[in-house]
C-alpha cells in the first residue's frame, strides 16, 4: 500500500529529534509539506530540513513553547499565512521530570502535565479552526504505554500520557462529523537519546517484557503515524494504538 499525502500540509510539534524527527521525514517522504516545530534546538532543526531537503521534501521549521497559548497562537498563525491549510496534526513534544512521588516538586508535576498534556490540547484547539473550516484533517497524539501502565518514578508524565488518552477519544466524538479524525499512538520502549543512556542490566530487564525481544525504533512509530494521517485510516478515529512490540496487549 502506497500512502499518499501530496497537497497535504503537516505539523508536527516536537519535531526536531528522537521520534518527531522520524514522523517529520517520513510524513514528508510521503509528499507532505512539513512544519518542524521545536522550542530551544535550531541546529537540530535545521539538521531535519536537510535531511528532508536532500530527500526532495518539502518543510520548514517554527520555533515555539507549545504549552504557552501565546507561542501557539503565534505558530499556527504562521503555518496558516505561509501555507494557507493545515491537513495534519502531530502532537509530539513531551518532556519528563522523573523522580519518585515522595520526592517530586510541584513544579516537577507542573511542567510535565503543562508540555505535554496543556500543550496537546493548545494545539489541537488552534488545530481545529482551519481543520473545522475545511471540513476535515487527521490529529494524532502521541502518548505512551507508560499512560496505560503506570511506571514507577513517572507519576506525572503518565498523569499525562493517560489524559492524551481520554482527551483524543473526547476530540474524536466533537469532530468526527466535521470529517476530523483524531488517534492517539503509545509508543513503548523506543531506541532515543533518553532509552540510550539506560544501563545494560535495565535493557535485559526491559526485553524480558517485550513478546518481540527488541525495543523500537523512532521509524516503527513514524510508520503508524503516517498510516493514520492517510486516507487509508479514514475509517479509524478515537483509538489508541500501541507500537511496544507487544509489551501492553489490551
Amino acid at each position: 500500500m502506497q500512502l499518499n499525502l501530496n497537497d497535504k500540509v503537516a505539523l508536527v510539534t516536537g519535531g526536531s529529534r528522537g521520534i518527531g524527527r522520524a514522523i517529520a521525514t517520513t510524513l514528508a517522504a510521503a509528499g507532505a509539506t512539513v512544519v518542524v516545530n521545536y522550542k530551544g534546538n535550531a541546529a537540530a532543526a535545521d539538521e531535519v530540513l536537510q535531511a528532508i531537503a536532500a530527500a526532495d521534501g518539502q518543510a520548514s521549521a517554527i520555533q515555539a513553547d507549545i504549552s504557552q497559548a501565546a507561542e501557539v497562537e503565534r505558530l499556527f498563525k504562521a503555518v496558516i499565512e505561509r501555507y494557507g491549510r493545515l491537513d495534519i496534526l502531530v502532537n509530539n513534544a513531551g518532556i519528563t521530570r522523573d523522580t519518585l512521588l515522595l520526592r517530586m516538586k510541584e513544579d516537577d508535576f507542573d511542567a510535565v502535565i503543562s508540555t505535554n498534556l496543556r500543550g496537546v490540547f493548545l494545539c489541537t484547539k488552534a488545530a481545529l479552526r482551519p481543520m473545522g473550516k475545511a471540513r476535515g484533517g487527521r490529529i494524532i497524539n502521541i502518548t505512551s504505554v507508560v499512560g496505560l501502565m503506570g511506571n514507577a518514578g513517572q507519576a506525572n508524565y503518565a498523569a499525562a500520557k493517560a489524559g492524551i488518552v481520554g482527551f483524543t477519544k473526547s476530540t474524536a466524538r466533537e469532530m468526527a462529523s466535521r470529517g476530523i479524525t483524531v488517534n492517539a499512538v503509545a509508543p513503548g520502549y523506543i531506541e532515543t537519546e533518553l532509552t540510550g543512556v539506560l544501563s545494560d542490566q535495565i535493557k535485559t530487564a526491559i526485553l524480558e517484557n517485550i513478546p518481540l525481544g527488541r525495543m523500537g525504533t523512532p521509524q516503527d512509530v513514524a510508520n503508524l503515524v503516517c498510516f493514520l494521517a492517510s486516507d487509508a485510516a479514514a475509517y479509524i478515529t478515537g483509538q489508541t494504538l500501541t507500537v511496544d512490540g507487544g509489551m501492553v496487549m489490551q
